[in-house]
C-alpha cells in the first residue's frame, strides 16, 4: 500500500512541476519571456524577479529568476546569462536551471526590427527522495532503521538535463510581437532510475501593442501617456493559459496594468473561464526599474496569502 501511495505521489508531482513557471510580471520583465530581449536595449542590463506563492499555506512555492545579458554592436548581437530556481515546501522539490542566451537583431524596415535568438540550459530536479523511510528498511525486533532497501521502485534523488529552447520577436519603437518555443529536445525529467518522461514543448505567443489614443493629445500629461494591449497564449501539454489585458505609461517612468488568466480551452467543466486576476506596476528611477504584482485568484480557495512578485532591474547605459 505504501508504494502505492509513493507512485501516486511521484505521478502527481512531476506532472503538476513539469509545467514551466510563469511570471505575472512577464512584461515588465520580458526576458523571463522570451531571450529575444537578450541586449534588446543595445546596452547591459542586469536583473531579477522573485515570486512568493501561497506562503501561508503548506504549499508554498517561491520561484526566482536572475540574468544579466549586454550588446556587441559591431556584430548586432546580444549575449546573455540567466538562471531559474524553484521551491515547493510541501514536497520538498526543487528545480535549478542555468541558460546561455544568443540573440541577433536584423532590421527589416524603417522602424520594424527581426530577432530571432536561440538558449541552451542545464537543469536539475530534486524531490530529496533520500528522506523517504520504506517498509522494509524497518527493523522492528531491535528498533534499528536499515540503511539499503530491497523495494522495486527504485528513486533517483535528482535528475540532471540538457534543455535547448528558440525565440523570435518582431519590434518596432513601441510594439512588439513575439514566439517562444521551450524544450525543444523534450528531455527526460523522470525521477525514477529507468523511467522516460519527456518534458513537453512549452509555447508561448505573447504581445504588447500600443493603442493609439492619447497621439492627438496636445496636453503635456497626456502627450507623455501610452496605452498597451497585452496578450501572451501559452501551451504545453494539457495545460493552456491565455493572459490578455492592459498597461497604461507615463514618460517611461510609472507604469500600471492589470491581466486576466483564462482558460479558452478547458480541460474540464469545472474550470472557471478566469482563474486570476494580475495587478502590477513599475517605477523607474535613474537606471533602475522597479515592479511588484499581485495575482487575484477568482477559485474559492482559503486565506493561502495570495501570489506576489517583486522585480528590479538595472541598466548600465541610462541615456539609452
Amino acid at each position: 500500500m505504501k508504494n502505492i501511495l509513493i507512485i501516486v505521489f511521484i505521478i502527481f508531482s512531476i506532472k503538476a512541476t513539469a509545467q514551466d513557471v510563469i511570471f505575472s510580471q512577464n512584461f515588465l520583465v520580458p526576458e523571463t519571456l522570451n531571450t529575444s530581449f537578450t541586449g534588446a536595449i543595445r546596452s547591459s542590463k542586469i536583473g531579477s524577479i522573485h515570486r512568493s506563492q501561497w506562503r501561508n499555506s503548506g504549499f508554498k512555492t517561491n520561484s526566482s529568476f536572475v540574468y544579466f545579458d549586454t550588446w556587441f554592436e559591431g556584430y548586432k548581437t546580444g549575449l546573455g546569462i540567466s538562471f531559474l530556481n524553484h521551491t515547493e515546501s510541501a514536497s520538498t522539490y526543487t528545480f535549478n536551471q542555468v541558460n546561455l542566451n544568443y540573440s541577433m537583431a536584423f532590421q527589416i524596415s524603417d522602424t520594424w526590427f527581426f530577432r530571432p535568438s536561440i538558449s541552451a540550459g542545464y537543469g536539475m530536479k530534486n524531490y530529496g527522495f533520500q528522506n523517504l523511510l520504506l517498509e522494509d528498511q524497518i527493523n522492528l525486533s531491535n528498533n534499528n532503521i536499515n540503511t539499503s532497501t530491497l523495494d522495486p521502485l527504485l528513486l533517483r534523488s535528482q535528475r540532471i538535463f540538457f534543455d535547448f529552447s528558440s525565440s523570435i520577436l518582431f519590434n518596432n519603437e513601441d510594439s512588439w510581437v513575439g514566439l517562444t518555443l521551450k524544450h525543444l529536445n523534450k528531455p527526460n525529467i523522470s525521477l525514477t532510475e529507468n523511467g522516460n518522461v519527456p518534458l513537453d514543448i512549452f509555447i508561448s505567443v505573447h504581445s504588447k501593442v500600443l493603442i493609439p489614443v492619447f497621439n492627438n493629445y496636445r496636453n503635456d500629461f497626456y502627450g507623455m501617456s501610452k496605452l498597451y494591449l497585452l496578450s501572451n497564449f501559452m501551451l504545453q501539454g494539457n495545460f493552456n493559459r491565455l493572459d490578455i489585458g492592459t498597461q497604461y505609461i507615463v514618460d517611461d517612468q510609472f507604469s500600471i496594468g492589470i491581466l486576466a488568466s483564462t482558460n479558452p480551452m478547458k480541460n474540464t467543466e469545472e474550470s472557471p473561464l478566469i482563474s486570476s486576476v494580475s495587478t502590477f506596476a513599475g517605477v523607474k528611477w535613474l537606471g533602475f526599474r522597479f515592479g511588484y504584482s499581485y495575482d487575484i485568484n477568482t477559485k474559492n480557495l482559503l486565506n493561502t496569502g495570495g501570489i506576489h512578485e517583486f522585480s528590479v532591474s538595472y541598466d548600465f547605459d541610462i541615456n539609452i
